[in-house]
């Protein structure tokens, strides 16, 4: 599913106009991006959490070559699923 696929089922769904969709989905996803940036976790009941974690400086290696190469410490975004969510994935019926 891609975020257009989202946008039009917000519209059909919601029975909104397709640029009144749109707004809606850009909007949640900016606040989400916005939170993060600003090191705030995002909770969303019922399906998740997701939180900006610090990843230290490290040695990796080059798969291809085995040559050591540090790797810069750097932050990520982590979700986890809540268990409604994990419980819905997993439901035979698809529900």
């Amino acid at each position: 599913m891609t975020k257009q696929d989202i946008i039009n089922q917000v519209c059909d769904n919601a029975d909104l106009p397709r640029s009144k969709a749109e707004e809606a989905v850009e909007t949640v996803i900016g606040l989400i991006k916005n939170a993060l940036g600003d090191g705030e976790a995002v909770i969303l009941r019922r399906f998740g959490t997701f939180q900006v974690r610090a990843k230290s400086k490290r040695v990796g290696r080059n798969p291809k070559t085995g040559e050591e190469a540090e790797i810069s410490a750097r932050k990520v975004v982590r979700f986890k699923s809540g268990k409604h969510f994990k419980q819905a994935v997993n439901d035979e019926d698809g529900n």
